[in-house]
């Protein structure tokens, strides 16, 4: 220190793991200590710095940083600190500024409570305090570590934000709940890809509509973020939908634990391989049913220009081992393509028969059981409309959450509106961009007001439109020509193929086989014998 010189910094620093020490850590505990010790001295407090809320293990901490740069630019002979924690708990770089750094630059570092003064020579034990102040803040990193992993494992949303289509239940943090909203949105692309749009096509015309996407969203409902810093997007990326699409959580699964980071002291996380991810199924209300999720993983399958298709895949199985039925070539001209038993395709005889059929002659099977169930008298579609909406009534209502969504985007929009204006006139922002910004925020607004105001009382057009929807899907399906995934998947739980076997009868030589049809409703199964 500069003889005379008297100009003291104050660092104060106070983290979430020392919350548990009470009072006696706090910054107004800190501030008090510190001033009292000046001015025994005699000395002039040029500023505090204070950390609130901010590790001891990094020293990225924004105003500690601020007193690196007032110490390169002279304005302080002495930094003062109640411990040598407060300074930090990584023992090396803690010594790295108190034995090089603050030193070389002639500034005198002082840890009231602990007697360490750079300007006196018995700092020997220092060291051996880092090492202490390190391995304190080690194990309380294990700690909260083991007390989230615990959490995890019940089935806890543990996150800082909800997923996309979720918010976190106001009387329960760790749980989920539809944000009806973006829920909504979630549910329009679950649709559209099963309908066989590609996620590129269905974020084209989400952009077109001036749907936030999910990071802008997110800085919307939560106005303390700011969306130029983070880079949210005002476009959707194909990248986006898929990632939602892939997404179990829409399940209603929790899937936590997909990173983890290398150590305490770094910042630096790392992807653990699916296996190893914490996943607590049926945790919070799903946004999608399960066959909806499988129908639309089933579209995503990559097949080449012209390549055959398998519409039975994840359906039909072999009824002796339970392996998937694979595609595999056939020899007869009316049947290029034939199914066979996975396990057989792949190691022979020794694994299984090979359950051949035709694919053609599956088709055909699947399509005349499937239309001898849907063909339903009218007391049989009363019934069914009448146990529809029973189920319907026990559904929590949506419609009076997607209202109050609406308004608080709408409010979280005129919030952005207006610090843009602030932006604007501070000079943080440029006028072009100003105005590109201003002109997507009020066509979103305009679209969020005409939504509110055309949205009528749900429980009034509810039983309506459930009637409505039903009548029209029975009267589509009634008249099926042909089968489709999402008819299969809607319908059939699974089918079995069995093993072909060849009878002798007033015919002659005949291939007999049977396949058994198992629908999703009641557990009802049709079984058919085919004979070739």
């Amino acid at each position: 220190m500069r003889a005379g010189a008297c100009r003291a910094g104050l660092y104060l620093r106070l983290s979430k793991d020392d919350e548990g020490n009470g009072e006696s850590v706090s910054i107004t505990n800190q501030r008090i200590l510190l001033t009292e010790y000046v001015q025994k001295q005699g000395w002039e407090i040029v500023d505090s710095y204070i950390d609130d809320g901010w590790s001891g293990t990094s020293f990225e901490r924004p105003a500690f940083q601020r007193m690196l740069a007032d110490i390169e630019r002279g304005r302080l002979d002495v930094v003062l600190t109640k411990d040598l924690s407060r300074l930090g708990r990584d023992y090396i770089q803690t010594g790295q500024y108190t034995e090089v750094y603050f030193p070389s630059k002639r500034v005198r570092y002082i840890a009231v409570n602990d007697g360490f003064d750079t300007a006196r020579p018995d700092t020997d034990m220092a060291p051996f305090r880092h090492v202490v102040n390190e391995m304190y803040a080690r194990d309380t990193s294990r700690k909260i570590r083991s007390s989230l992993a615990g959490k995890m494992r019940q089935g806890s949303y543990i996150g800082s934000f909800a997923p996309y289509g979720y918010q976190k239940d106001p009387e329960n943090k760790n749980r989920l709940v539809p944000d009806e909203a973006a829920a909504a949105v979630v549910r329009e692309i679950f649709n559209r890809a099963a309908g066989g749009e590609r996620p590129g096509e269905i974020a084209a015309a989400l952009t077109g509509r001036g749907v936030a996407p999910p990071l802008l969203y997110r800085c919307i409902c939560h106005p303390e973020l700011d969306a130029a810093r983070l880079g949210a997007r005002r476009d959707w990326a194909a990248a986006t939908v898929s990632k939602i699409l892939k997404n179990r959580v829409y399940l209603g699964h929790t899937l936590q634990g997909k990173t983890e980071k290398v150590s305490f002291k770094s910042k630096l996380t790392v992807y653990r391989p699916p296996e190893e991810w914490v996943v607590v199924e049926h945790t919070h209300e799903p946004l999608v049913s399960e066959e909806g999720f499988r129908l639309v993983q089933f579209r995503r399958r990559r097949t080449g220009a012209g390549a055959f298709s398998n519409l039975f895949s994840g359906i039909a199985r072999c009824a002796r081992c339970g392996s998937a039925m694979s595609a595999v070539g056939s020899r007869k001209k009316d049947a290029p393509v034939s199914l066979a038993c996975g396990a057989y395709k792949l190691r022979g005889k020794e694994a299984c028969s090979n359950h051949f059929i035709a694919y053609n002659v599956l088709y055909e099977i699947v399509l005349e059981v499937v239309r001898e169930q849907l063909a339903l008298t009218p007391g049989e579609r009363e019934e069914l409309y009448r146990l529809v909406w029973e189920k319907a009534v026990q559904t929590p209502e949506r419609g009076r959450g997607k209202r109050e969504a609406l308004e608080r985007e709408a409010a979280g929009l005129e919030r952005m509106v207006e610090q843009l204006y602030e932006d604007r006139l501070s000079g943080r922002l440029s006028q072009g961009s100003f105005y590109l910004l201003l002109e997507k925020y009020e066509g979103r607004r305009e679209k969020l007001r005409a939504a509110l105001a055309g949205a009528e009382p749900w429980e009034a057009r509810r039983q309506d439109g459930l009637r409505g929807a039903l009548s029209r899907r029975l009267e589509e399906w009634s008249h099926l020509s042909r089968l489709d995934s999402k008819v299969l998947f809607a319908l059939i739980d699974h089918i079995e193929v069995g093993q072909g076997r060849y009878e002798k009868g007033e015919q002659g030589r005949r291939k007999r086989q049977e396949v058994k049809i198992v629908f999703r409703f009641d557990t009802k199964e049709e079984t058919r014998t085919v004979f070739l």
